[in-house]
């Protein structure tokens, strides 16, 4: 059995990739926005980067290896993450949610939307997984999946409502997606969400306190803090905080700081 002292490192690892990767995807989207094509290179970069490091580690455990799949992981999501928010890669139509719209009319506006963006997502994470059933160190795939697990469950949190939506982030381009947003209320969902995901978090921890191997449990660590901080932006959606402050730095002036 590991320490369990070990999992600080991870964490602070998670934390730190967190905090750097959203702002830079956040500044090459905000002062980018009239350079679709750089954009889209770098995107392009973070993508054949994040999968050579997934690759390259796909056959050993050891520490360096988790971290660097890890890594790979991050650096696919944000390929996914730029193509979607310079517009490269969203939905078939781009137009505000129509008028009256209700019920399966206004769901299927919406999934529209975004329908691109979904199935690239989805066949990403199909691949990365089946990959990573026959390989020994399958960080990377399922640090994909779970954020796209995390990402669904936002988006259709923000669909049916919640308290507290910051949408700076949102390029002004994609305004039109907030039409699809919910009422500003509570609803069912979004507890049970965070309830879920904090479960999922406990598991890997639990996990990571019984691995065997230093590897087996940097990588559950690793998988652990990233629960924990999806529970924390589910949080952020029901309490009035604007969680865009925190990236100020990277969005150099392009959000209006007196919104919200």
């Amino acid at each position: 059995m590991v320490e369990f002292a070990g999992l600080g490192l991870p964490f602070a690892v998670v934390i730190v990739l967190w905090f750097v990767s959203t702002g830079l995807v956040a500044m090459l989207n905000h002062r980018l926005r009239q350079s679709l094509g750089r954009a889209l290179v770098i995107a392009g970069m973070c993508a054949f980067g994040g999968l050579s490091l997934v690759v390259l580690t796909s056959n050993t455990n050891a520490e360096w290896a988790v971290y660097a799949s890890f890594i790979g992981g991050l650096m696919i999501w944000s390929w996914h993450e730029i193509s979607f928010l310079t517009g490269a890669v969203a939905g078939s139509h781009r137009d505000p949610c129509p008028s009256g719209a209700q019920g399966w009319n206004r769901f299927s506006a919406a999934t529209m939307a975004l329908i691109h963006h979904e199935i690239a997502l989805a066949m990403t994470a199909a691949v990365l997984l089946s990959l990573a059933a026959f390989t020994g160190n399958p960080t990377g795939a399922y640090t994909f999946g779970l954020l796209l697990i995390f990402r669904l469950s936002s988006k259709l949190n923000i669909y049916w409502g919640v308290p507290n939506m910051s949408d700076e982030l949102l390029p002004q381009h994609l305004e039109y997606l907030k039409t699809y947003f919910g009422p500003k209320q509570l609803r069912p969902f979004l507890p049970l969400s965070i309830a879920a995901i904090c479960a999922l978090a406990f598991y890997f921890a639990q996990a990571a306190s019984a691995a065997a191997e230093t590897g087996t449990m940097i990588r559950d660590a690793l998988l652990c803090c990233l629960c924990l901080l999806a529970a924390l932006e589910h949080i952020f959606l029901a309490i009035p905080f604007r969680d865009s402050a925190l990236w100020q730095w990277a969005l150099d002036g392009h959000v209006d700081r007196t919104k919200g």
